[in-house]
């Protein structure tokens, strides 16, 4: 079983991120399960705008895409912003289009077989609209959704705390993110072993 978490901060490394942070440990939770993992900070790479496979030189999505179809998992991490995922993760779901036009010689979507979850962080409330608005998009590319397939943290209103400012995730943030692992997982076996039909 194979990992593969978006990190969808606007911010390029090194600078700290608390996307960034709530996606290692969901991977460090992956990782306990016996999945490994790759974390990839998208802001790194020149993702060109557009719903193809390859939008042309210069375009690191091709690279990306191949991680993708590696991987039995693939987690998105974004923090909120004006109350959305953030424009870096909304390009990843734009690029992942292409794929509504991918299928196996069975007719099915080549995302089919895989297991998408959600990590949010932000200031504000707004972590169940995001999540929901993620869960639309990667269900209809193809992505399964285990039962509790978002981990969340969101400060006070108004305030500064970021997440990376803690001490460390508070309990109830740290069993939603366990409980996403042990979930996705199991359904990514669940879909390895169990192929969905062809329709």
């Amino acid at each position: 079983m194979r990992a593969l978490a978006f990190v969808c901060t606007l911010n390029p490394s090194p600078t700290p991120s608390s996307s960034h942070l709530i996606a290692d440990q969901v991977m460090a939770e992956f990782e306990s399960l016996g999945v490994s993992g790759e974390v990839v900070r998208v802001a790194d790479h020149d993702i060109r705008p557009g719903v193809q496979l390859d939008m042309g030189e210069g375009d690191a999505w091709p690279a990306l895409r191949e991680k993708v179809m590696a991987a039995d998992i693939l987690l998105i991490a974004t923090p909120i912003w004006l109350g959305h995922p953030s424009s870096v993760c909304q390009r990843v779901l734009e690029r992942l289009d292409a794929e509504l036009s991918e299928t196996d010689d069975q007719g099915r979507l080549l995302t089919y077989g895989k297991v998408a979850a959600a990590a949010v962080v932000g200031n504000e409330d707004g972590a169940h609209k995001v999540s929901s608005d993620l869960f639309q998009g990667l269900n209809d590319l193809g992505f399964s959704l285990a039962p509790h397939a978002v981990t969340y943290w969101v400060g006070e209103a108004m305030q500064g705390t970021d997440y990376k400012d803690l001490d460390g995730p508070p309990e109830a943030v740290a069993s939603t993110t366990r409980a996403l692992a042990v979930n996705a997982a199991h359904l990514a076996r669940l879909l390895t072993g169990s192929p969905y039909p062809a329709s």
